[in-house]
């Protein structure tokens, strides 16, 4: 009895596809560098949990909970920080991604090409100027105009509400949070564009046939698509606000007291680790190193709801579509 061999060709030749060394050496690679990220990873926060052992064991929980930080005493309470890093990311994150997405939208859906293109290049140049140079502009031209224009209109029209009852001065919480605002703004503006770029024409070419505005247009069949892209761009400015250092150092007045006002100056995280780190020894440098790991943490528990919030959005868009 005759056996057909029609098909042994071609799975011997899918065989020979299936086991090509380029394949092999390609697959190998990808899951290398995968292996690497994830150990660059975890070996950033054993090697900080490490190094920091010894001050987590001095301070406990109360490293937390407490305001107090006296290196000369070895009392270290890193609340203080916290807030001053909360307070000054919040606010530019809530700027930063209005302004970006506003700025997007009439590049996108407004602005003929010529005048689009530059304006742009022109924002997005802002994250090519070094944080040194936000830095110092933010103490010579900045602080000078909130400490003489600026803050003294605020204090007069909202002092009554304690929040902005303080004295303006040219290095301050404010400064910091207007300094972060400017500098988290490309990378917003940047990413939201692409996303309201990428959404499709027929879309907007629907609503309006049916006679909305370009308003509504814009509001119903635009923003809701671009919205986990856009969501996603305010996570990426978020993280580099959370970890902006430098910039922050030079015009947030560097104050380990709990910021009394939105004029006071205050502390962040990564700007107390840049500036007492060089000098110190002992339990001192385990303190910071902790402070170290406290950031990583927060960052990397920003990133993963980051990461659940644009699958939820996502998720809801696509239920929303196949309805």
């Amino acid at each position: 009895m005759a056996v057909s061999t029609l098909g042994q060709p071609k799975r011997a030749k899918s065989l020979v596809n299936r086991f090509k060394p380029g394949d092999w050496v390609f697959t190998t690679l990808a899951g290398a560098a995968a292996a690497i990220v994830a150990l660059v990873i975890v070996g950033l926060f054993w090697q900080l949990f490490a190094q920091s052992r010894e001050a987590i064991g001095h301070a406990g929980i109360g490293f937390v909970t407490s305001t107090t930080w006296d290196p000369s005493h070895e009392t270290f309470g890193v609340l203080a920080f916290v807030a001053g890093t909360v307070i000054t990311s919040v606010f530019a994150l809530v700027f930063a991604t209005i302004i970006a997405v506003l700025v997007a939208l009439f590049l996108v859906e407004i602005a003929p090409q010529r005048v689009a293109r530059p304006v742009s290049y022109l924002v997005e140049l802002l994250a090519a100027i070094p944080s040194v140079v936000y830095g110092l502009w933010g103490i010579f031209v900045m602080g000078v105009f909130i400490r003489d224009h600026f803050g003294p209109v605020v204090t007069s029209t909202l002092g009554w509400i304690p929040v902005f009852d303080g004295t303006p001065l040219i290095t301050g919480l404010f400064s910091a949070c207007i300094i972060l605002t400017i500098m988290i703004l490309p990378t917003v503006m940047a990413v939201s564009r692409d996303v309201i770029a990428a959404v499709p024409s027929s879309q907007r070419e629907g609503i309006l046939a049916l006679g909305a505005t370009r308003w509504e247009a814009i509001r119903i069949a635009v923003l809701p698509y671009a919205r986990s892209g856009v969501m996603g761009a305010a996570i990426l400015g978020l993280a580099r606000a959370v970890g902006e250092t430098l910039a922050v150092t030079l015009v947030i007045g560097n104050s380990v007291k709990l910021p009394e006002n939105i004029f006071s100056p205050a502390y962040t995280m990564a700007s107390v680790i840049a500036n007492q780190f060089p000098e110190a020894t002992g339990l001192h440098r385990s303190a910071l190193l902790e402070v170290a790991l406290l950031l990583l943490v927060i960052t990397f528990f920003i990133n993963v709801v980051a990461r659940l919030l644009v699958w939820r959005v996502t998720k809801g868009q696509r239920a929303m579509v196949q309805e």
